[in-house]
C-alpha cells in the first residue's frame, strides 16, 4: 500500500478526531454553564461598595494613611450593618512593622455545626496610595475583594454557615503580606482550628472572563469542588497558576501565602494581571460589572459546597 496515502489518511483522521474532541469539549463547557443567576447578595450594594472604596476620597488606602483609616471605618461599619461580630471583642487587630502602624479588620460569624473549626474568608483593603501626585485607587486590587467580603456578610446573615467564619480584611498586603502573616501568627484562634482560607484578590475584570482558583494542587481534597463546579454567567472558573504547566505561579502571590506556609489549606480566587494593574488607572470605571457580580456569586457558591465537607 502507498505510504504517502497512509500518512495522508492518518493526518485526515487525526484532524477529524481532534476537531471532534474540541467541539465536544466546547459543547460540554457550554452545557455546564448557568446563564440566569439569582444572586445571594445585593449586587447594588456590591457595586456601590467597590465604587466608594476605590474613589479618590480614600486616597489609595495606603497602610498608615488617612485614606486607610477611612477605609477601615467604612469596612467595620459595613460589617456591623450586616450583623457581623468582632473577633475576640474588637474588630481591629493592630500591629507594627518598620515605620508602619497597621490594622487588620476581623469579624466573626458563628457556625451552626457546634464546632471549633473556622473558615477564613480574606481580602486586603490597602493599596498603593498616592505617588507623584496620582492616586492609585485600586478598584480591582483589591477593593473588589473587600466588597466581596461585605457581600459574604450579607449572605451569611440570612444563611448561617456550618463552620465558624472569620471575615478578614487584611492590611499591608502590598508591603509584603504583613497583615496576613501577623494574623496567622498571632490571633485568638489556634492555627489547628483554621481548616480553610478562601482569599480574594483582583476578581472584578478579565478579558477572557476567566476566574482562577489556585491551591487544589496542595489540597487535593478540595479539587473535586472546583473541577465539578457549574460555571455561572460570564465566569469561567478554572484551576491554574499553581506552578504546573504554563502561566505564572500564584501560590505566594497574595495573602493566602501566609496560610499555605502554615500548612493551612487555601484556595485563592483571582484574575490575570491587566493593563491597569498597579497603575493609577485601576479605577471603578474599568471593572466589568457583570463579570464581577458573577465572580462573587461563583465564590459564594463554591463556599456553600465547601461548607458541607468534613474538613
Amino acid at each position: 500500500m502507498n505510504k504517502t496515502y497512509l500518512l495522508y489518511a492518518l493526518v485526515i483522521c487525526t484532524a477529524f478526531v481532534s476537531c471532534k474532541t474540541q467541539t465536544t469539549e466546547a459543547q460540554k463547557k457550554e452545557e455546564n454553564k448557568t446563564v440566569s443567576i439569582e444572586y445571594s447578595y445585593s449586587t447594588k450594594d456590591l457595586l456601590n461598595n467597590i465604587k466608594t472604596l476605590s474613589s479618590d476620597a480614600f486616597e489609595g488606602r495606603r497602610t498608615g494613611t488617612k485614606g486607610a483609616e477611612k477605609a477601615k471605618t467604612y469596612i467595620i461599619n459595613a460589617f456591623k450593618e450586616e450583623g457581623v461580630k468582632p473577633l475576640g471583642g474588637d474588630f481591629e487587630q493592630h500591629f507594627t512593622f518598620g515605620n508602619y502602624n497597621a490594622v487588620n479588620i476581623l469579624g466573626e460569624i458563628k457556625g451552626t455545626g457546634n464546632t471549633n473549626k473556622y473558615f477564613v474568608l480574606s481580602a486586603h483593603y490597602d493599596h498603593e496610595g498616592v505617588k507623584n501626585g496620582k492616586i492609585y485607587n485600586g478598584a480591582d486590587d483589591d477593593a473588589s475583594g473587600i466588597s466581596a467580603l461585605i457581600a459574604f456578610a450579607q449572605y451569611l446573615k440570612l444563611n448561617p454557615p456550618k463552620y465558624n467564619v472569620i471575615l478578614a480584611a487584611f492590611d499591608a498586603e502590598e508591603l509584603g503580606l504583613k497583615g496576613a502573616y501577623h494574623f496567622v501568627k498571632d490571633n485568638t484562634i489556634q492555627q489547628r482550628n483554621i481548616v480553610l482560607n478562601l482569599n480574594m484578590d483582583m476578581i472584578s475584570r478579565s478579558e477572557k472572563n476567566e476566574l482562577f482558583a489556585v491551591g487544589t494542587r496542595y489540597n487535593p481534597h478540595l479539587k473535586p469542588t472546583i473541577e465539578n463546579f457549574k460555571d455561572l454567567g460570564k465566569v469561567d472558573l478554572l484551576i491554574g497558576h499553581e506552578g504546573i504547566g504554563d502561566g505564572d505561579n500564584w501560590t505566594n502571590s497574595s495573602d493566602h501565602a501566609a496560610f499555605h506556609k502554615a500548612e493551612i489549606p487555601f484556595i485563592y480566587f483571582g484574575v490575570a494581571d491587566h493593563e491597569d494593574y498597579h497603575k493609577p488607572t485601576d479605577d471603578f470605571e474599568r471593572i466589568d460589572n457583570q463579570f464581577y457580580q458573577d465572580a462573587v456569586e461563583t465564590i459564594i457558591q463554591v463556599f456553600i459546597q465547601l461548607d458541607t465537607l468534613e474538613l
